[in-house]
């Protein structure tokens, strides 16, 4: 079942994906806000002597950074890919026309 025809088309219409470099530019912010996040946790807790305090920045780190880094925000869309455009099919008589042709060359490359 298709869930898709169930939402609204404003819904449809929001762009739900991110191009290669902006995959490495989200992979590379989460990184870079964990580790801050983790560093400044741990200084902070230590000054406090409350492993609790570590994880609570620790935490709202992580929320930041899902926030940032999850939507597929215009940021991460910059360098779309240029896909070739589809072949067209060829029709039912063409494929019959050429398969006979293709397989005497084939049998005549073996012997």
């Amino acid at each position: 079942m298709d869930l898709m025809q169930f939402l609204p088309e404003s819904f449809k219409k929001i762009p739900c994906h991110m191009d290669y470099e902006g995959q490495k530019r989200a992979e590379q912010l989460f990184q870079v806000i964990i580790i801050l996040f983790g560093v400044v946790g741990f200084i902070w807790g230590y000054i406090c002597q409350q492993f609790s305090q570590t994880m609570y920045i620790l935490l709202a780190g992580f929320a930041l950074s899902c926030i940032l880094t999850l939507p597929p925000w215009p940021m991460f869309r910059r360098k779309p890919l240029q896909w070739q455009k589809e072949r067209p099919e060829p029709s039912s008589d063409q494929k019959e026309a050429s398969t006979p042709s293709q397989t005497s060359q084939k049998s005549k490359k073996k012997k």
